[in-house]
C-alpha cells in the first residue's frame, strides 16, 4: 500500500462513518448497528494512520517506507494505556 492508496482508504472510511451516523439518524439505522459499524471504522481508520505515519518516519530516516506493516487494531487501540 502506497501513501496515496492509504489516504484514499481513509477518505472512504471518513464517508463510511458520516454515512452511517446520517443512517442512524434518518432511522434507517439502529443504534446498536451503528455503534458496531462506527467502532469498526474507527479501529481501521488507527491503523491507516499509524501505517502512514509509519511510512512518512521510515521515510524521513531514510529507510523503505513500504517496510512499514500494517499493525492490529488491539496493537493501535491500546498505545495510551
Amino acid at each position: 500500500m502506497n501513501d496515496d492508496s492509504i489516504l484514499d482508504r481513509i477518505a472512504a472510511l471518513v464517508d463510511r462513518e458520516h454515512k452511517l451516523r446520517s443512517q442512524r439518524a434518518d432511522g434507517s439505522l439502529d443504534e446498536r448497528t451503528e455503534h458496531d459499524e462506527l467502532q469498526a471504522v474507527e479501529v481501521e481508520l488507527d491503523q491507516c494512520w499509524d501505517l502512514l505515519r509509519q511510512r512518512r518516519a521510515r521515510r524521513d530516516f531514510d529507510a523503505d517506507p513500504d517496510a512499514a506493516v500494517p499493525r492490529p487494531g488491539s496493537v493501535v487501540e491500546n498505545y495510551w494505556q
